[in-house]
């Protein structure tokens, strides 16, 4: 059945299990992260979704926007004294956006449908384990390529393959349709050999360069044009 789902509109892409920091200041999302902190939000979350490729107007409509979108469930929330917020998000589950609401509330809210993986084949689970570690070591190898030794870790051992292929993008910097296309694949082994192919071209284009992405530290927070 079709849900609300208060909307944070952004020109970035987040992913099931990625940390997502948010500076929030316009006063309708400040609204927001207060109906967050204090559970007028059911389950503390609310949906990301990514803007249209030229969209440089205020989202007034489900046009403007991408049609998966994945929510961000709030961790922290840190008031500054003039009424802006810090806030740190991890993305959860992905969504389907039927419809957008700009009325009805300070902020926008979205209609969405939730959108599950497919199940893993039960016919070849050697097969999936060694694309599970393909992808591993495309991470490794980006990562050494990319970062110093204190900016990245290995997955656990232990995460669930059909999370793997997040986990590990969030680590790598990938355009935003490198990343929305990682978002809308259901099938858990596609997703891994999506990721596989973008590290490997991504690492082959850092040796290439001799040049390196600047630290995750130093990453500027998403724009959103709200």
């Amino acid at each position: 059945m079709p849900e609300s789902l208060p909307l944070f509109p952004l020109q970035a892409v987040l992913l099931p299990g990625a940390s997502l920091p948010l500076h929030i200041f316009e006063p309708r999302y400040r609204q927001l992260t207060v109906d967050l902190v204090t559970g007028a939000v059911p389950g503390r979350e609310f949906g990301v979704v990514a803007m249209r490729p030229a969209n440089d107007h205020e989202v007034t409509d489900v046009s403007q926007l991408r049609e998966i979108g994945c929510t961000a469930a709030l961790r922290q929330a840190k008031r500054l004294p003039d009424g802006r917020y810090d806030i740190i998000t991890t993305g959860g589950r992905r969504f389907r956006l039927l419809d957008l609401d700009a009325k009805s509330a300070p902020y926008l809210v979205g209609t969405v449908e939730w959108l599950p993986d497919s199940a893993l084949p039960d016919s070849a689970p050697g097969s999936v384990a060694a694309l599970a570690d393909a992808a591993r070591a495309a991470h490794r190898r980006y990562c050494e390529a990319a970062w110093q030794d204190d900016d990245w870790s290995e997955p656990d051992p232990d995460l669930d393959v059909c999370a793997l292929a997040h986990v590990i993008a969030a680590d790598c910097l990938l355009t935003l349709e490198d990343r929305q296309h990682l978002l809308e694949e259901t099938r858990p082994v596609h997703r891994l050999r999506q990721v596989v192919r973008l590290l490997n071209r991504e690492t082959g284009l850092l040796t290439r360069l001799r040049a390196v992405p600047a630290p995750p530290s130093e990453f500027t927070t998403p724009i959103s044009l709200n």
